[in-house]
């Protein structure tokens, strides 16, 4: 009788998924061929899932089954040339995820935030908690950056301030990431690897080494790895992250990931209102007497603008 075990994927690449399992050494498995043989619409299988494995006469491992993801984080993929007019595949980078921690710093380089904002929309889209970071807190002698982030504290985002020079904000980090399936993510130089190896030495370096070997070319294999933590829990850091697409997203719908600007739509004089020009706009009204922060607003309206684009270039 073949034996079957039940699992959690820890590393997926190029079609081979390490297993790990409660009690026995990692499986290295592949896909059953009967669960690849229709066109999916999204990563049959991913990091963080958990699945049901068949054992192999060699010690390798048959993927016979996926359950059902709590959670995603994900990236669109283009679909193949000859279905040119059909949506875009899902990517998905990690499964069963609980949190992502958007690490910016405040120099060395400087903190992009319109990129924090993409990112912020991604996680709103997937439904997942997001938590700033803000490293390099003590190269922020006048507050001057802080002050900047303080919006995004405003509109509910947890921000947290690091610094591996003095310290500040490692212990806080490593209680959020307790017991967790946390994805990092942010700019090269922002400081990822030396917050992993005060939480925990060693582990900022293997996260990369990783995440160099997965992004030297267009031609590399990218891949997610989930690296566990000693106290518990798991963190992962996705190469793929930071080009993220925001899949499946029509641009008429952005204003619903911007968790200030959504509540105010419904008071649009429009149903289609695009918050740029029509008359009896809520969302205009709240910027100007300050309910809405004027740069959350330029986000919204260039990260729409950008999505009309595309939305352009594909139809």
């Amino acid at each position: 009788m073949v034996e079957k075990l039940d699992g959690r994927i820890i590393k997926a690449i190029s079609g081979f998924y390490t297993v790990e399992i409660e009690g026995r050494e990692p499986v290295v498995a592949q896909i059953a061929g009967r669960l690849k043989q229709e066109w999916q619409s999204s990563t049959l299988v991913a990091a963080g899932d958990w699945v049901t494995i068949s054992l192999n006469a060699d010690g390798t491992g048959t993927v016979e089954a996926v359950a059902k993801r709590k959670s995603v984080l994900s990236r669109s993929r283009p679909a193949p040339a000859f279905r040119k007019m059909a949506a875009d595949q899902e990517q998905v980078l990690v499964a069963n995820l609980d949190q992502v921690i958007f690490v910016f710093s405040v120099k060395n380089p400087t903190s992009n935030l319109r990129k924090l904002d993409r990112f912020l929309v991604v996680a709103e889209m997937n439904e997942l908690p997001a938590i700033i970071c803000l490293n390099k807190i003590d190269l922020d002698k006048k507050g001057k950056v802080q002050e900047q982030f303080q919006m995004y504290a405003d509109i509910g985002y947890p921000v947290l301030h690091t610094s591996t020079h003095t310290g500040e904000g490692v212990a806080e980090l490593k209680k959020l990431l307790h017991d967790k399936i946390s994805v990092l993510a942010g700019s090269s130089g922002v400081g990822k690897s030396s917050l992993l190896n005060a939480i925990q030495p060693g582990l900022g370096l293997k996260v990369n080494q990783v995440s160099k070997a997965t992004g030297k070319g267009l031609h590399t294999t990218r891949y997610a790895e989930l690296f566990p933590l000693n106290d518990g829990g798991y963190v992962a850091d996705t190469p793929g992250i930071r080009g993220l697409a925001l899949f499946d997203l029509e641009p008429t719908e952005m204003d619903a990931y911007f968790r200030e600007i959504a509540p105010f739509v419904e008071d649009c004089q429009f149903s289609d209102c695009s918050h740029r020009h029509e008359p009896g706009c809520a969302v205009k009204a709240a910027v100007q007497d300050g309910r809405i922060h004027p740069a959350r607003y330029e986000s919204y309206l260039r990260l729409r603008e950008e999505h009309e684009a595309l939305d352009e270039e594909n139809y």
